[in-house]
């Protein structure tokens, strides 16, 4: 039986682990479940899935919290806050850990689990674009598992040797040529910069194929949630930032796929429902029942494949950029990301001022090698800051 703490249960990845995780009580149950600020909604997930604990981020939600858990009948202790985040990661409450939490909130807990030698089923990819080596050297430290959950990343991960999707050898030693990640092109896939001038945030989270939240369906749509993908490739499993590609699939059928030296290219494929990596990394090595619809290819009939547009869509240029100057430019692309989009959001910024935002943070603030978490925080306040600055001169 395996114990799991879901980070970020009422999200879309939360709610797709819980629903595979309810699939099967006799192998896992969801020991730890936390919100941001949805109470209400957690407090439901409780008295479906009674967990040991029940985690608020934001502290003036903890006694709402606590009063549904009581009213319910429940034992399930309550906390709230960041610290209780990251004391739950790495305590023996729980064996895996789901990071699922949004953006940079969930550093601390990610980087928590992976000191503690948790299983730890990375879906924030956010932590590993800010903290990659930290990251990376949490997990030797405490001798756990990491198994990417991004489907492009799971799909890497089955479609690589076993020794060089865990980095216990190197790509080249296995044969590989290069990693090929494909995008969906998001909503606006097709079209030109000037058509993107009065894009609203509406259109922005309407994505043809998966239902995500807001930021990340908006990151899709300015193809920066691919951008961050192929940073989170390179940590993940070594790979020189040129031996990524990106090609535009529309169909999101081949989440991604592995060129080998000899000429070979090994795909994984399915309909897109996180489901299927969700319960990759619970069980793994073994695969197990996820619930998903079982892929139709003669209904299916075509797949399609294209170059990124890369003058429309800036951000993922800009990516590649930050990945080339290495040390702490990821960490400002991400924070500059972050803000610009949340801008946007609140209908403060144009679509397109997005790439803006991001481009000046970069050019503005020097890249230094990555020293510790407190230096990482720190450059990430910095770029909020730089990116606030940058929205008042150039469109408030």
């Amino acid at each position: 039986m395996r114990n799991v703490a879901v980070l970020g249960a009422t999200g879309s990845i939360g709610t797709s682990a819980l629903d595979v995780i309810a699939r099967h009580p006799q192998r896992f149950r969801a020991s730890v479940l936390t919100a941001h600020r949805a109470s209400e909604a957690l407090a439901v997930l409780c008295e479906r899935f009674v967990p040991d604990l029940a985690i608020i981020a934001d502290t003036a939600l903890e006694a709402d919290l606590r009063a549904r858990l009581q009213r319910a009948g429940l034992a399930t202790r309550v906390a709230s806050g960041e610290a209780a985040l990251a004391e739950a990661a790495s305590s023996s409450l729980c064996d895996t850990v789901v990071a699922a939490i949004v953006g940079a909130a969930g550093l601390a807990s990610t980087l928590a689990a992976a000191r503690a030698g948790k299983r730890l089923l990375l879906a924030n990819k956010e932590a590993i674009v800010m903290a990659g080596p930290l990251l990376l050297a949490a997990l030797r430290a405490g001798g756990g598992e990491l198994l990417p959950i991004d489907s492009e990343h799971n799909a890497l991960f089955q479609a690589l040797p076993g020794a060089a999707a865990t980095r216990a050898e190197s790509l080249q030693a296995n044969g590989v040529h290069r990693l090929i990640l494909t995008a969906s092109g998001g909503p606006f896939r097709g079209r030109r910069r000037a058509d993107l001038g009065a894009i609203t945030p509406e259109q922005a989270v309407a994505h043809p194929n998966w239902r995500m939240g807001r930021k990340i369906s908006v990151d899709s749509a300015t193809l920066m949630n691919k951008g961050l993908e192929v940073i989170e490739a390179h940590f993940l499993f070594d790979a020189a930032p040129d031996c990524i590609e990106v090609v535009v699939h529309p169909q999101s059928i081949v989440h991604s796929l592995v060129e080998y030296a000899d000429g070979s290219v090994l795909a994984q494929l399915g309909n897109p429902d996180m489901r299927t990596a969700l319960a990759y990394g619970l069980a793994w090595p073994e695969r197990i029942d996820a619930g998903v619809k079982r892929l139709d290819l003669v209904a299916l009939a075509q797949l399609d494949f294209q170059a990124p547009d890369l003058d429309t869509f800036r951000c993922l240029g800009l990516a590649y950029a930050a990945l080339h100057r290495g040390g702490t430019a990821p960490t400002v692309l991400n924070a500059a990301n972050e803000v610009a989009v949340a801008a946007f959001l609140d209908g403060q910024l144009p679509f397109l001022a997005i790439s803006e935002i991001i481009e000046a943070c970069l050019d503005a603030i020097p890249a230094e090698p990555v020293e510790n978490l407190t230096q990482l925080i720190q450059t990430d306040l910095t770029a909020r800051a730089t990116a606030q600055r940058m929205m008042r001169r150039l469109h408030c």
